[in-house]
């Protein structure tokens, strides 16, 4: 039986798992990734983890998926818009190959996110999955036949960069009213600032018992937008279910009054309603689906 490693590259921390060809959990570690320190440091990191793991199972034969911020040009092969700064403009994959002196699979980490909850999460059974984040940012993965989907640019699930509102926010990525400025937490963290000039995180917000009456319209304004993007989706590729994840996803009136909006704005609120469901792995399913993708197709 061969094992199958995943790595998680993230912002704050990097994620290692080992799992076996039935999926069970073997191993799992975190470390800091301390991108501050540059991206030899943070190879540094992957390479630590790796090795750990590889020799707790004295080598045995095994494959390699991580999951990371951003995505790799298909044009350079670089990597661009990773929250991982430092490693933006790199050959991440020959750099993270090279340094490991092993193949690796690498994908977005909301499309690791989506696989995982496909194939073994909330998702396992659907046919067709879109899976989406709502973190800091709004992202999403697109999982048909327990495989993903990337779409001809890689760009396949990129949902948080559709435009809802033309005179909202102006998003990072240039363009104004996407999805990612309205519903995502620092969309959300934006708004609330915007309105009473102090910080407030989007948890907090969400978690209240009372609202004033400028909060709750801000907390209508976002379930109508959750509503419409989420309404957006099922119109383009009408999934069989569309499973959420990230920070927000445990607010739980988002699968009470958000799906009140969905059905609001839906075409055929006649019909029964795509499933909406949380997330069934937490933050354990970027890393589970990164060790997934060598062998997504099983």
């Amino acid at each position: 039986m061969s094992i199958h490693i995943g790595l998680d590259l993230g912002g704050t921390k990097i994620e290692i798992v080992v799992i076996d060809d039935n999926y069970k959990i073997l191993y799992k570690e975190r470390v800091p990734t301390q991108s501050e320190k540059g991206s030899n440091h943070v190879l540094d990191r992957i390479h630590f983890l790796y090795k750990k793991a590889t020799q707790l199972f004295k080598n045995k034969d095994h494959t390699v998926g991580i999951g990371t911020p951003g995505s790799i040009s298909q044009e350079n092969g670089l990597l661009r818009n990773s929250t991982i700064y430092c490693q933006n403009g790199l050959p991440l994959l020959n750099l993270i190959e090279n340094k490991l002196q092993h193949s690796v699979v690498i994908e977005n980490d909301a499309n690791c996110f989506a696989l995982a909850e496909a194939k073994i999460g909330a998702g396992k059974g659907y046919r067709l999955v879109f899976g989406i984040i709502l973190g800091t940012g709004c992202g999403g993965g697109l999982v048909l036949d327990n495989k993903l989907w990337p779409g001809f640019h890689g760009l396949a699930g990129e949902w948080g960069h559709s435009i809802i509102n033309m005179q909202g926010q102006k998003c990072f990525c240039g363009k104004r009213g996407c999805i990612n400025t309205l519903i995502s937490g620092t969309g959300l963290e934006n708004i609330l600032f915007k309105e009473f000039k102090k910080k407030k995180s989007a948890e907090d917000f969400l978690n209240q018992k009372k609202y004033s009456i400028i909060e709750q319209e801000i907390l209508d304004e976002f379930y109508d937008n959750f509503g419409k993007a989420i309404v957006n989706i099922i119109n383009i590729i009408d999934p069989n279910v569309i499973v959420v994840g990230g920070g927000i996803s445990n607010h739980d009136d988002l699968y009470i009054k958000g799906i009140e909006r969905v059905i609001k704005n839906s075409l055929n609120n006649d019909l029964e309603i795509t499933p909406i469901k949380r997330n069934l792995l937490g933050d354990s399913a970027g890393v589970l689906g990164a060790a997934l993708l060598p062998i997504q197709e099983n």
